[in-house]
């Protein structure tokens, strides 16, 4: 299910001075079913929310990387997603949350994996990337590196959702059942310098067993972003992601084949489909160009461009525009 948003102009690209921004809410099999239809305008305001505070960074002349973080945020701290305070529960009813970040200038990246308390996991992993001399930290010295550089904590309860504890409870009940979705947040951003940057977070599978970390904190699996060739996030079904690395699978294809993103996003997207995984990305180019490919009956999905409106979508269908 292609939803190809088309480039920019080859004078836009020379040009260089214009910015994009694509964010999505995880895919899956998402209903629509009467319930379904009466969250769709939740989920919509919730995907606009993001992209207006990304849009409203690019357009004072703001940087990929503060976009995607600020955008990824947005949805962190809105309950219909799963990732930060919307996170899902593990099988042992506890939260475990995962998220990165990657700049497309250097390539420079930070990652947290299983840990529980930061208010947004997605500044938990901008923290690893500027103020640590690694790329992933997981579990409580992860936490204990919060801490000490002033990332914002919020009490168990704030993370607390009877809605997430339903859902855990199907999940038990039916143990051998496949997720309906995969609820994972993220952003990609071009800015007008031409510089790219990746965020994804989530807080994993339902009933997943505690301690599986999927792609999102996976460096070239669930997150990746190049200057040279294009900055991907993903959600969908974690280990095939890992295992295809599907996000720098795409950059590969434009750098070593010239494939543009969409062909690129697609053909990644259908291989892991093909394998046996579902899911979907939001990929932009060095020149603006954005794709949204995703391969289940939906994808929480949204972008911008400069002077242009936002456009936000749930299904296989026109975007709604404003």
């Amino acid at each position: 299910m292609p939803c190809i948003i088309p480039g920019m102009s080859e004078a836009e690209r020379l040009n260089g001075t214009r910015f994009a921004l694509a964010v999505h809410g995880g895919a899956g099999t998402i209903l629509r079913d009467e319930a379904s239809r009466s969250r769709a305008a939740s989920y919509h305001d919730g995907l606009r929310r993001a992209l207006t505070a990304g849009r409203d960074i690019l357009a004072a002349g703001g940087g990929a990387l503060d976009t995607v973080t600020e955008a990824v945020a947005v949805l962190e701290d809105d309950p219909l997603f799963n990732a930060g305070r919307g996170s899902v529960f593990t099988r042992a009813g506890t939260q475990e949350m995962d998220a990165c970040v990657m700049d497309g200038i250097a390539r420079r990246a930070g990652a947290v994996a299983g840990v529980f308390g930061p208010r947004n996991p997605v500044r938990a992993a901008r923290a690893v990337m500027e103020r640590s001399r690694h790329v992933l930290l997981i579990g409580d010295g992860a936490l204990a590196f919060c801490r000490e550089n002033g990332v914002a904590f919020c009490e168990p309860g704030y993370f607390y959702s009877e809605a997430r504890r339903r859902e855990l409870r199907r999940a038990l009940e039916h143990p051998g059942r496949q997720p309906e979705q995969y609820g994972t947040v993220g952003a990609v951003a071009r800015d007008r310098r031409g510089n790219l940057a990746a965020a994804t977070s989530t807080g994993g599978m339902t009933g997943k067993v505690p301690g599986r970390v999927g792609d999102t904190p996976i460096i070239g699996a669930g997150t990746y972003a190049d200057n040279m060739t294009c900055a991907v996030s993903a959600t969908g079904h974690g280990e095939f992601f890992i295992r295809h690395a599907a996000a720098f699978a795409i950059a590969a294809r434009l750098r070593h084949a010239g494939q543009s993103v969409d062909g690129a996003a697609r053909a990644v997207i259908d291989e892991l489909a093909a394998a046996g995984g579902s899911g979907g990305v939001v990929a932009v180019d060095r020149g603006g160009a954005l794709a949204l490919p995703f391969s289940t009956a939906g994808m929480y999905r949204g972008f911008v461009r400069e002077g242009g409106a936002i456009h936000t979508a749930i299904y296989d269908e026109p975007y709604r525009s404003e």
